[in-house]
């Protein structure tokens, strides 16, 4: 699908674009090859991969800026960007939108956690702003982007439903496309039609915690114009090196590895090689 504007009215319509986390530019790659119809870049994932640190906000925003605009470089389908809490107050929140938009994103997804933040699926409760600084920072978001087809995503971190719901059509109101409420704040698809219908725009959900093991595919379209496996990709690759590298090191061996592993030449094409080695032929007269 087009970059931006066809997302965003599929996202509007709640035409549900199905996505999946990214933490690096050949993650993204993978994301675009199993054909999804988007990839985020997973904050979590970022953090994990680049830092081999928790979710914390411990990255700066150039850090964060710099894996996205290397995943905008490799895939064609729209990139949505986890910017955390925008990385300061709503002056700093609108270099980030811009920063991000020209690395060429189709939605940033901007919380409202008190900075730094704190991951609210591994710790047992997370501080936010008030409503009233929340909807600065959106519309400062909103003033902020060029192109009003890049998507603004407002994420709540409440874990009370009438707060979320409140904040949500607040957040609506100030110019964000979709809401984002947390896993922890409901734990039915009814929590989640009732903010739906509450804010008037399509939710955008993180597909774990209860999500992922309790509901549907169909269920999630019912409420989501963004629907995300943000840390599938992460924790499969980390379990598959954790096997392949224990038994590696134990045998010095390759041979009984419990996880296949792409041939050589599949990586090799893949990663780019066959079209650098054309363009080598074709540009370098002695190669």
């Amino acid at each position: 699908m087009p970059r931006n504007s066809d997302f965003i009215t599929r996202l509007k319509s709640q035409k549900t674009v199905w996505a999946a986390g990214a933490y690096d530019a050949m993650s993204a790659k993978l994301i675009e090859q199993a054909k999804f119809d988007a990839v985020m870049t997973s904050g979590f994932g970022v953090s994990a991969s680049h830092l081999g640190l928790p979710d914390a906000e411990l990255y700066t925003m150039t850090e964060n800026l710099n894996v996205t605009r290397n995943v905008t470089n490799v895939v064609d389908i729209p990139v949505i960007a986890d910017i955390d809490t925008g990385y300061g107050n709503a002056i700093n929140v609108m270099r980030t939108v811009r920063e991000f938009e020209n690395a060429g994103l189709s939605a940033v997804i901007l919380e409202d956690q008190l900075a730094p933040k704190r991951c609210p699926i591994c710790v047992g409760g997370v501080e936010v702003i008030s409503l009233e600084e929340g909807v600065a920072k959106i519309e400062a978001a909103v003033a902020a982007r060029r192109d009003p087809n890049m998507a603004i995503i407002a994420r709540t971190d409440v874990v009370d439903a009438d707060e979320a719901i409140r904040r949500g059509k607040a957040y609506v109101k100030a110019g964000a496309d979709i809401i984002q409420p947390i896993s922890k704040c409901f734990n039915s698809i009814d929590g989640l039609k009732a903010m739906r219908e509450g804010c008037g725009v399509p939710l955008s959900l993180q597909v774990l915690g209860w999500l992922e093991k309790e509901l549907s595919p169909e269920e999630i379209e019912s409420v989501a114009g963004l629907a995300v496996f943000a840390l599938t990709p992460l924790m499969t690759a980390a379990q598959a090196l954790q096997d392949n590298l224990k038994v590696l090191a134990e045998k010095r061996s390759t041979t009984d590895l419990p996880h296949r592993r792409m041939d050589h030449n599949e990586f090799i094409d893949f990663i780019g090689f066959t079209e650098v080695e054309q363009l080598q032929l074709k540009y370098l007269p002695n190669a």
